[in-house]
């Protein structure tokens, strides 16, 4: 959950709330908590993987697992091309050019070329680069609120000399924030293997939840605090590092940012073409996704396609917006999710270690209608482009459901 995210949202925070951004971060955290529940129920009725696509296909159908597991795709893809611009944009506090122009376009090509080319030669390759890239990133968070939390006093938030922000304007930077919490449904997949899901699961997610609340509104409190106008910076966390410490503090936290972001790429890059792989595997995207390569036996046209489409929406997206969508479409997989709770409780009441919430059906409501809220954020042009890649895959599904025969493998 603690990742890449935190690193590229604090500034527009604080551009929407400005001194109130640390709450914020605090309402998104209990906003969250019957979320993470309802659906942390859900996955405990299973006792093998799949998470939310299992969830999905055993409630409501064959078509319904397959949009769940495109959306996954999307969600993915769209958090790749957020986080190589956050990438991006942070390498450019050592190098200005590298946020400009052309140098832009061909910094993310050749990042993308990197990935794809490791994950096509080998997943053996792959995963080195996943666990050096993740080393040490969280180092440079903890640093910056040790050594900033001198600033956060009373002065520095005035509260009740500031007007309240605009309820428009708390509801679209929580939708943003909700980049920096998620994460935490991966860890669904193999809930049903636990040994006593009823009893951990709960308490796993709320710990995971509270601890990461707890990181980012301090982060956030040391970030207002030390830099008045971090509204306005394109590199928030890096800026707010070079004020306490001049440069060797920036470049500590820029070493935080390409370490977690890095990882966060190469994990993404190695998970996400497996997605679409098994998607054609299990009939409901063209078998041209499921070809594997006769030499490395790694799924190559899905990594390859990968490749291509985070490229583009790197280049014509900004990370505001691509993580903002990233969010959306998973708040879309919650409410499904949440809306299979039913399901679960009618068929699969005698599941062994089964979760059951308290109060009936009080927090599953109440998860639901925190997601269609925050869905109620989500600007024109975001509703557009995220149903347009729904619809992407349900025409690819459909063609799959036509022609089953062609390119089989």
């Amino acid at each position: 959950m603690i990742g890449a995210g935190i690193f590229g949202v604090p500034a527009e925070a604080a551009r929407l709330t400005g001194i109130f951004s640390p709450l914020v971060f605090l309402l998104c955290g209990l906003l969250l908590a019957p979320v993470v529940l309802s659906v942390g129920e859900v996955a405990s009725y299973f006792r093998h993987t799949g998470g939310p696509i299992l969830y999905a296909r055993t409630a409501f159908g064959h078509l319904a697992g397959f949009q769940t597991g495109w959306a996954f795709w999307v969600a993915r893809v769209t958090a790749f091309a957020a986080n190589l611009n956050l990438l991006i944009s942070s390498l450019a506090y050592l190098w200005p050019q590298a946020d400009r122009g052309l140098t832009r376009v061909v910094l993310l090509l050749l990042i993308c070329l990197a990935f794809t080319w490791v994950n096509v030669v080998g997943a053996k390759h792959a995963v080195r680069s996943v666990g050096i890239l993740t080393v040490l990133k969280l180092i440079p968070l903890a640093a910056l609120v040790l050594l900033g939390a001198s600033y956060v006093e009373p002065s520095a938030f005035p509260f009740s000399e500031t007007a309240l922000p605009a309820s428009g304007r708390v509801g679209s930077a929580a939708l943003l924030l909700m980049y920096a919490f998620v994460g935490w449904e991966s860890a669904l997949v193999p809930a049903g293997e636990a040994t006593d899901p009823a009893r951990d699961m709960p308490r796993a997610l709320l710990r995971a939840l509270a601890a990461a609340t707890l990181l980012y509104v301090l982060v956030q409190a040391v970030a207002v605090a030390v830099l008045p106008s971090l509204g306005t910076s394109e590199r928030p966390l890096v800026d707010v590092a070079a004020a306490l410490l001049g440069p060797a503090g920036a470049v500590l936290l820029l070493a935080g940012v390409v370490a977690s972001v890095g990882g966060n790429v190469a994990a993404s890059m190695l998970s996400t073409p497996r997605l679409t792989y098994a998607l054609a595997r299990d009939g409901g995207l063209p078998a041209w996704f499921g070809a594997v390569h006769p030499r490395f036996r790694t799924p190559a046209n899905s990594v390859a396609f990968l490749g291509v489409i985070v490229f583009a929406l790197a280049v014509v997206g900004e990370f505001a917006w691509l993580a903002g969508m990233s969010a959306v479409v998973r708040l879309l997989i919650y409410l499904v999710c949440i809306g299979a709770l039913p399901h679960m409780r009618r068929h699969r009441a005698n599941a062994p270690g089964r979760l059951r919430l308290p109060g009936g059906y009080v927090l599953p409501l109440a998860g639901f209608a925190v997601c269609v809220w925050l869905l109620t954020q989500v600007t024109l042009r975001g509703a557009l482009v995220t149903a347009a890649f729904l619809a992407v895959g349900g025409l690819l599904y459909g063609w799959r459901s036509r022609h089953p025969n062609v390119g089989g493998m």
